[in-house]
């Protein structure tokens, strides 16, 4: 549940100040620096963190995990440097070079060139999402290989012409994406740099076979995602009020079945679904730190009766609002 996520990135980012991107580096001992991070810059009105390791040279991986609205990048563009990310809970947009936008969900991954996301933006619809992305100097990797990627016949210029050379892939979720990054989100710490160096190697053989037009995520056009972004900021802010599709396709003008398919890429659920969720979040908060009535709060979140409000809240929390309340105070005492 997104509840339950966002709980988990505010554990996992609890020393991290607000407005701050923390940065922390793990070098090899050959390893003089890490390719991305030591060029970058980024800013956000939430915080986050990137955990690096320089794995092999011109080959490095970060874990990263962001509590915000959105992040801004700025690094070096390069055509033969290869970026993959992977996304594991949360959502993420990311608004790339030429007005394409790409989002992921948990499970799915995105592979391009630096040069499509040197001054980019990264939009978090859930309000968190973590991943882990990998960077490649293929021109590095020509003429420095490790020894599996080339003995499985790995060729850094099939790569460069595939993934380097236009838009952005995006593949989703699938059991050998799964299988490869699942077991790095749980490794000791103690394993967690060779267990690195082995799967990025298992990556690179991957996508060295990989058909980048099946399993393919649809892309939007940023104008697109904003416009669905400004309907989302409409909802959120007349919870109280109802609205069909058809009255929001009118209001905005843009065609129903268009704003169903991008709101769902966007936010990761049809848009009466998200509201639902995001109605009983807001109860959440109201019930938390407010002393109002249980029928209040259902009216100020678009409930008619504490009935209906109490149904939909036990079919998203599993507890009915009385009984969160309780067990939240009696946590604080």
């Amino acid at each position: 549940m997104k509840h339950d996520g966002q709980s988990r990135m505010e554990q996992i980012l609890r020393d991290v100040p607000s407005g701050e991107l923390a940065i922390v580096r793990h070098f090899a001992p050959a390893q003089g620096r890490t390719l991305l991070t030591e060029q970058f810059s980024a800013k956000t009105a939430g915080k986050g963190r990137v955990e690096t390791y320089a794995l092999f040279p011109g080959i490095e991986a970060s874990y990263t995990a962001f509590l915000a609205p959105h992040v801004t990048f700025h690094h070096e563009a390069s055509d033969s440097m290869l970026e993959i990310f992977h996304c594991r809970s949360g959502r993420i947009g990311w608004n790339m070079r030429g007005g394409t936008a790409v989002y992921l969900g948990a499970g799915d991954m995105t592979v391009h060139s630096t040069a499509c996301c040197a001054d980019s933006d990264m939009m978090f619809p859930l309000g968190y999402a973590q991943g882990i992305s990998f960077s490649v100097d293929l021109q590095y990797l020509a003429g420095s290989c490790p020894d599996i990627v080339r003995e499985a016949g790995v060729d850094p210029a099939k790569l460069q012409s595939v993934f380097c050379s236009g838009k952005p892939a995006a593949l989703s979720s699938c059991p050998e994406l799964e299988r490869i990054f699942a077991p790095l989100y749980s490794v000791r710490s103690e394993i967690r740099y060779p267990y690195l160096k082995l799967k990025v190697q298992e990556l690179l053989i991957y996508l060295n076979d990989v058909q980048p037009d099946r399993n393919v995520l649809t892309q939007y056009y940023s104008q697109q995602t904003e416009l669905i972004k400004e309907i989302h900021q409409f909802l959120t802010d007349h919870l109280d009020r109802r609205f069909t599709i058809e009255e929001l396709s009118k209001r905005y003008l843009i065609n129903p079945s268009t704003l169903k398919e991008v709101f769902k890429a966007v936010y990761g659920l049809p848009v009466a679904s998200y509201m639902k969720e995001y109605r009983i979040g807001q109860a959440m908060k109201l019930l938390r730190d407010t002393d109002a009535s249980i029928a209040e709060i259902a009216a100020r979140v678009g409930y008619e009766t504490q009935g209906k409000f109490s149904k939909a809240f036990k079919d998203v929390a599993q507890v009915l609002p009385t009984e969160y309340r309780h067990s939240v105070r009696a946590n604080r005492l």
